[in-house]
């Protein structure tokens, strides 16, 4: 066995990943899907659990020796079931592809109709784009927001009366407003579907009492354990006891083999971080944040999609600044910002030369920032995509952000 340290073995990539730490340490991370995690939390995603196969479920395992395994997946589940008042929890989905894909398998035949959310207008890869495997097994109809940039639950409800979806799909990527569940979960008792909500982007907002919980109401509520949440990069679904046996054997050993059970490990860390009271006031900052990004970039003429966010990100349309999303996101990389480039509601441009980005504060919020530094961050992301083609701009902005994140280290 290898007992040397990283930096004594392999100090290639022992480099590489000091230069990334530096770059997060140094820059202001406004991708909307990425946090950064706990020291404990990855003190558990690095532990020896790691090396333990233990294909199963708790009580009922292939491998001998999985005794202490099984607590950790036990915590896990017990305290997700606490957090989002779930009946039934399966943690070991890899991560929210795997989750929707599993449930998917699990509650339909191929060829029938799920009715999910357009992508450009907010929605997922996984929830029915035409470039997925899963495309090609399912029907997938998608509905749209409307005019005002909200999802228009009459159209919705007469879509679900003329298709008929056995499964109707709720929750986004890219759409920044709330969501009535209470409505969703109506019209598709009207057409007699089941229900399924992916939350991946907001379930810490949801586990933080700050968004609508769809978990009492619908069958089956699928997330990601990082984003907002603030866990280590995996999935999770939650559903009523009745899809729980059907659910499991998807997950495996239907389409996953044997679980990460040091993932898992760091899964139940965050859930009971999120369980904390801190956790609520984090999540209500979040929001608070990205609600003074919305009003001072609407200040400098910036078009926000949807009209207005109520949640954790902002899907801007910067057609009216002259320049693409791919261009916005390589002038913002410079400057020490980073966001990525994303399509607008019925955006004529490609996916990777769209006419939008998309930004949030997850990230920055957990480095302690508040509306005092989202000002802050409005006016030098205003500055980067008005002076684009200044290298000298950039730089200064840059030099800028890395006085600023110094006031509000990563990890000490």
């Amino acid at each position: 066995m290898n007992r040397q340290k990283l930096s004594q073995f392999d100090p290639d990539i022992f480099s590489i990943i000091a230069k990334e730490r530096k770059r997060q340490e140094e820059g202001l991370e406004m991708i909307p899907s990425e946090n950064f995690v706990s020291p404990a939390v990855l003190e558990a995603l690095g532990s020896i659990l790691t090396n333990k196969y233990s294909e199963g479920y708790v009580g009922n395992r292939y491998y001998g020796g999985c005794e202490f395994i099984d607590s950790v997946e036990q915590l896990a589940i017990d305290r997700a079931k606490e957090l989002f008042g779930a009946e039934h929890v399966n943690v070991q989905p890899l991560s929210g592809a795997p989750a929707n894909i599993a449930v998917y398998l699990a509650l339909l035949k191929p060829g029938e109709t799920i009715l999910g959310m357009d992508l450009s207008h907010g929605g997922h890869l996984t929830h029915g784009s035409p470039v997925t495997h899963m495309a090609d097994l399912f029907n997938f109809v998608r509905y749209k927001t409307n005019a005002q940039g909200v999802i228009d639950y009459d159209e919705l409800r007469d879509m679900a009366r003329r298709h008929k979806p056995q499964l109707v799909l709720v929750g986004y990527s890219a759409y920044s407003r709330e969501i009535d569940y209470r409505k969703i979960k109506a019209i598709a008792d009207e057409t007699e579907s089941m229900t399924m909500a992916d939350i991946a982007h907001i379930a810490g907002l949801i586990a933080g009492g700050r968004m609508n919980n769809p978990v009492p109401l619908f069958d089956v509520v699928t997330t990601t354990t990082h984003k907002t949440l603030r866990g280590p990069r995996g999935g999770m679904i939650m559903c009523k006891e009745k899809w729980a046996k059907v659910i499991d054997k998807s997950v495996f050993p239907g389409f996953q083999g044997g679980p990460h059970e040091h993932n898992i490990s760091a899964k139940a860390v965050a859930f009971k971080e999120a369980l904390q009271p801190e956790f609520r006031i984090y999540a209500g900052q979040v929001i608070k944040n990205a609600k003074v990004l919305e009003e001072e970039l609407k200040k400098r003429d910036y078009t926000i999609c949807f009209g207005q966010t109520d949640n954790h990100l902002l899907l801007i349309d910067l057609t009216n600044k002259g320049l693409t999303g791919r261009e916005a996101q390589v002038a913002l990389d410079a400057a020490g910002i980073t966001v990525n480039k994303n399509m607008v509601p019925d955006d004529p441009r490609s996916p990777m030369n769209p006419s939008g980005i998309r930004l949030g504060t997850p990230a920055l919020t957990t480095r302690g920032m508040k509306e005092d530094q989202m000002r802050l961050v409005a006016d030098w992301l205003d500055t980067a995509v008005t002076h684009h083609a200044s290298e000298t701009v950039l730089q200064r902005v840059k030099k800028e952000i890395v006085e600023l994140t110094a006031k509000f280290p990563l990890y000490a």
